[in-house]
């Protein structure tokens, strides 16, 4: 998407183009994701719009050289407005074969492969595979080839510290990073000063990453190898302060931002899952902003103290993914029962089970809308994005705490590990959260007696008293309570009654309604989503559209309860498609609560959507060619 070329230093062609992807891949230990989490930093610096897709392996550490143990960063950075990291690189960094043979199918003909030469030998060829060394044998003819003895010249550069060349070699990833900041025309200092600051501990080993980093810039400075460089203009973003921040920084960012705006206390009770272990990485951090982090013994440990948190008045957080939900599910329904505020922080990944630990997924829809004994009715959030967990956070505390209920936000792998710049709100501009507790007897008969599930007529919430205050003592438990009184009851009717109040009160959250995108307002197809498939449904609508065609787009935040004018817009276009990473979780609530044809376009393969592949659907679905 070149759009202008100038002629730069040394003779070389400048061209500017809109936009780039580009694809760090090695083995896990190769240090992919340090690299692309620099470029990324750069890039967010210097005010580019980027979206960036971080993707490894679940084994701690796979045999090196091996195809499971490949390690890959993808970053797609442009000059306007990205929905996603981008389909298929058109810069591909490999670092050995097993990186080149994972990777090669997904860069198009043409696009341009930077090969660590080094890694080529015999040994690990023969560990994926290779017949013949593909350098060799003509079979990489579609692309443009940059072979680059990564590690010796990284090696020759460390000579001078006298480091050993394994542990030379080891820096091989910043000479990369080097290069591609040269090709890019980024600068150095950031990068320099970020490395003097990781290894402050080590300044041998900041300075010998440093002095690699610098040969890889200078090899492209110098080589005859690259007669072309690449600039990507500053994007025309929004006006504010912004910054670069990954979905579960911001998932605790909105957790710190609930307890400063609820004026109340925060307990995040947890235990360490991928890919929610960073949550609980970064709350740990703030302390002095009144947030304690307790990693329990387990997941049933540590929502049990959220739980008791919450009775106790403060705000009970507990974070984790798919497999700790199930173990959860017991104290959610004990939470609804009680009916006290909890927020449940669920970064989805691949199942059943164990499944794909560091794969993104969204199939934990029905288990957190149904995956409790007994009528057990909880809100569910979704974000759409990184930097939109932050809001997403703040809108489930307050559900949380005004209507006295677990709320699920329903994050997932790709939306963690992403990145997205950030535009930082202004506090002054944050929701008010101050909830109220209970202080005196509340008896409608005038016993002087306080009653626990007394409800405001408004919410349905039951007032919130804190243990040891005096005269407010009541029964608590999993037992079924009596409507008002609290006391515990098995009358048939009370329970009829409880139960129906409990639905009542979630269905009675007022949410937004859904907006719907149809710039043209003649769209028959309208495709429809949740959660981080947001973006390359976005960027799917903008293809079909600039094809000619015309789609309708709507996203859903709200899964529980839903948008009150949903099933008007449902009803109000012939088609409706709905992608989704499970087997059809979201179409088939919508067909069975709205009684419309919901087409249920399905990938479970640990990888977000691809706009190219959703665009083809869509395009499919105007022109009438989906199957019935």
């Amino acid at each position: 998407m070149s759009t202008d070329t100038a002629v730069g230093p040394a003779g070389r062609e400048v061209r500017q183009t809109h936009r780039v992807v580009i694809r760090f891949a090695g083995d896990s230990g190769d240090g992919m994701q340090l690299t692309g989490d620099r470029f990324t930093s750069e890039a967010a610096a210097f005010g580019n719009d980027l979206a960036t897709l971080p993707n490894f392996p679940a084994e701690i550490r796979a045999p090196a050289g091996t195809l499971p143990g490949v390690s890959s960063f993808q970053l797609h950075f442009a000059d306007y407005d990205i929905l996603t990291p981008g389909d298929r690189p058109d810069v591909l960094v490999a670092m050995n074969p097993a990186a080149l043979k994972a990777n090669i199918e997904d860069l198009p003909h043409g696009g341009m492969l930077i090969v660590n030469t080094d890694e080529f030998t015999k040994r690990n060829l023969a560990k994926v595979g290779y017949e013949s060394n593909p350098l060799e044998d003509d079979s990489l003819e579609p692309y443009t080839v940059h072979p680059v003895a990564m590690a010796t010249l990284t090696r020759g550069a460390l000579e001078p510290t006298g480091m050993s060349k394994k542990d030379a070699e080891r820096a091989k990833n910043m000479f990369a990073l080097g290069l591609l900041s040269w090709m890019y025309h980024r600068g150095t200092d950031a990068t320099e000063a970020f490395l003097r600051e990781k290894f402050a501990k080590k300044p041998d080993l900041a300075e010998a990453n440093i002095l690699a980093f610098r040969a890889g810039w200078n090899y492209g400075e110098t080589t005859e190898s690259f007669a072309v460089t690449y600039e990507v203009a500053p994007a025309r973003l929004a006006e504010g302060t912004y910054r670069q921040i990954t979905g579960n920084l911001a998932l605790a960012y909105g957790v710190v931002a609930a307890g400063q705006q609820s004026g109340l206390p925060v307990f995040l009770g947890t235990y360490p899952i991928t890919p929610a272990s960073d949550v609980l990485h970064e709350l740990s951090k703030h302390k002095g902003f009144g947030i304690t982090t307790f990693q329990a013994e387990d997941e049933i440990a540590g929502i049990g103290a959220a739980l008791g948190a919450s009775f106790g008045g403060a705000l009970g957080v507990t974070s984790t993914s798919g497999p700790g939900v199930a173990l959860k599910s017991e104290t959610i329904g004990l939470a609804v029962a009680l009916e006290l505020p909890l927020l449940i922080l669920d970064v989805q990944r691949g199942g059943p089970s164990t499944g794909l630990p560091t794969k993104t997924e969204q199939a934990d829809l029905l288990q957190a809308m149904y995956g409790r004994n007994g009528e057990a009715p909880v809100p569910i959030i979704a974000p759409q994005s990184p930097s939109d967990c932050f809001d997403a956070a703040l809108d489930a505390v307050r559900m949380a705490l005004t209507y006295r209920t677990p709320v699920f936000v329903l994050s997932d792998g790709a939306i963690a590990n992403g990145s997205e710049p950030w535009a930082i709100p202004d506090v002054a501009d944050l929701p008010d959260l101050t909830t109220t507790f209970a202080t005196e007897a509340n008896a409608p008969d005038g016993s002087g007696e306080f009653w626990p599930y007394l409800r405001d007529p408004d919410t349905l919430a039951r007032p919130w008293a804190i243990p040891g205050t005096p005269g407010l003592e009541h029964r608590i438990g999993g037992l079924e309570k009596a409507d008002g009184r609290g006391t515990i009851s098995y009358d048939p009717d009370n329970h009829d009654r409880m139960v129906r109040l409990r639905q009542a009160k979630i269905d009675g959250i007022p949410v937004p309604d859904v907006e719907v995108h149809d710039p043209d307002g003649d769209a028959e197809v309208l495709v429809i989503g949740w959660g981080s498939s947001y973006g390359p449904i976005g960027a799917a609508c903008r293809r079909v559209r600039a094809a000619g065609l015309s789609v309708a787009q709507a996203h859903l935040r709200h899964l529980n309860p839903m948008p009150a004018n949903l099933g008007d817009v449902l009803r109000s276009y012939r088609r409706v498609v709905v992608p989704e990473m499970n087997l059809g979780q979201l179409a088939m609530l919508l067909r069975a609560r709205f009684l419309v044809d919901a087409h249920s376009y399905t990938k479970v393969a640990g990888l977000p959507f691809q706009a190219e592949e959703l665009a083809g659907v869509l395009t499919d679905a105007v022109k009438g060619d989906l199957p019935a």
